[in-house]
C-alpha cells in the first residue's frame, strides 16, 4: 500500500546552518574557476562531489583545502552577489522561508577592501537577494578557531556593529579539535553584549565534553551540529531544558565520517528526547546535498511522518533569529501545509 505524503518542497522551514562558500552551486564554481583561471582538482570538477573524511587530521586538511580552493574563485563583487542570490534561490525552491548564512569575513577581507567592506557587501547582497526571492535572509558572522582568539574579538566587535543591520549571530567554526574553545569566551561575551545569538560549532568531530564547554564557556544558544550530545543523557537533558537548538546536518555527519550512514545519525533519538532540531545542509558544494535532502532523509531513512517533519520545520523556526511576526506567519503556513491534501507518495 502506497502512503500519500505531502510535498516537502512546500513545507515552510528555516535554514540555520549554511556556510557562505559552501552554499555555492557546483556549476557556478566551475564557471567562475574557468573565468578567473583557477585550476580545480578532479574532486571539484569531474569527480564531484568529493569523497571526504575528517576522521583524522589528514582528512580534515583535504576538506579544508578543497573549501579554500572553492573560496578562491570569488574574485569580484558580482561573484559574491551571485553566490548569495543563488543560495537564496536554491533555498526558496526547497521551501526555506528564512535563511541565516554563516560567513567569516576575515577569509575574504584581503581581496575585498577589508572585513568591514566585505561585510557591507554581503549584507547588501543579502538584502537584494531577499527582495528578489521573497525569503528572509540574515547573517551569522563566525570566527575561525584555528586563528588567534584576538581575531575572534575583532570579528565579534564587527558583528555587534551590524546587529541591527542584518547580522543576527556569532559563531565559531573550522575543525573543533583544534584551538582551545575557552580562549574564545571573551569574543562571545562581546557578541552577547551586542545582542547577538551565540552559535558555535560543537559536538560533531568532538563529543559531549566539548558541547559542555560550548555551553559553559561560550553560553551557546545554538550548536552547530551538536549530534553527539546523544552520547551523554544528562547533557542531553540539559540541552533540552535550556532550549538549545541543535543545527543537525546529517549529510555532513556522514560525509565527514562521524557516522557511517544516514541511518546512524541519531535524529530520532534527539527528537524523542525533546531536543530542538534545525536541519541544515552545512556545505552543499562539498557534500552534494541540500536542505531538502535532509528533510527527505528524515522521512525516508528515519520514518518521520508528515506531522513529525512539520515539527522539525517548526523547531527550525523557533531556533532562528527571525522576527516574531515572521515566526508567527511561518507557523501558520505550516498549519496550512498540514491541512493540505497529501498527494505525493
Amino acid at each position: 500500500m502506497t502512503v500519500a505524503l505531502r510535498d516537502l518542497r512546500l513545507l515552510p522551514k528555516a535554514h540555520l546552518h549554511l556556510h557562505f562558500t559552501g552554499s555555492m552551486r557546483h556549476s557556478t564554481l566551475v564557471e567562475l574557476a574557468d573565468r578567473h583561471g583557477v585550476r580545480l582538482p578532479d574532486a571539484l570538477r569531474e569527480d564531484w562531489p568529493p569523497q571526504l573524511s575528517a576522521a583524522d587530521e589528514k582528512g580534515w586538511f583535504r576538506f579544508q583545502r578543497l573549501y579554500d580552493l572553492a573560496r578562491s574563485v570569488l574574485r569580484t563583487e558580482d561573484d559574491v552577489r551571485r553566490l548569495v542570490n543563488e543560495a537564496a534561490e536554491d533555498d526558496a525552491a526547497e521551501g526555506s522561508r528564512w535563511l541565516e548564512i554563516q560567513v567569516d569575513p576575515s577569509g575574504y577581507g584581503a581581496l575585498f577592501g577589508g572585513i568591514t567592506a566585505f561585510t557591507d557587501l554581503v549584507l547588501d547582497a543579502a538584502r537584494a537577494a531577499a527582495e528578489r526571492t521573497g525569503i528572509g535572509i540574515a547573517v551569522v558572522i563566525a570566527a575561525n578557531r584555528t586563528r588567534h582568539p584576538l581575531d575572534a574579538r575583532t570579528l565579534a566587535r564587527l558583528a555587534s556593529q551590524y546587529a541591527d543591520r542584518g547580522v543576527v549571530g556569532f559563531g565559531l567554526s573550522n575543525d573543533e579539535r583544534r584551538g582551545v574553545t575557552e580562549d574564545f569566551a571573551r569574543a562571545f561575551q562581546i557578541a552577547s553584549r551586542g545582542g547577538l545569538l551565540a552559535a558555535p560549532h560543537g559536538g560533531e568531530l568532538r563529543g559531549p565534553d566539548h558541547i559542555r564547554t560550548c555551553l559553559d564557556s561560550l553560553h551557546a544558544q545554538r550548536l552547530g551540529h551538536g549530534v553527539r550530545v546523544v552520547e551523554d543523557p544528562d547533557l542531553l537533558r540539559r540541552v533540552v531544558e535550556q532550549d538549545v537548538t541543535l543545527e543537525v546536518c546529517p549529510a555532513s555527519n556522514v560525509s565527514l565520517g562521524v557516522y557511517q550512514s544516514l541511518s546512524d545519525v541519531p535524529l530520532r533519538a534527539l527528537v524523542d528526547a525533546g531536543a530542538r532540531i534545525a536541519l541544515g545542509a552545512d556545505d552543499p558544494l562539498l557534500f552534494g546535498s541540500r536542505l531538502l535532502d535532509q528533510y527527505e532523509s528524515a522521512r525516508t531513512v528515519h520514518g518521520f511522518s508528515d506531522a513529525e517533519v512539520a515539527a522539525l520545520a517548526r523547531s527550525s523556526i523557533d531556533g532562528s533569529a527571525a522576527p516574531s511576526d515572521v515566526r508567527k506567519q511561518l507557523h501558520e503556513d505550516i498549519d496550512t501545509w498540514m491541512r493540505s491534501t497529501p498527494t505525493a507518495g
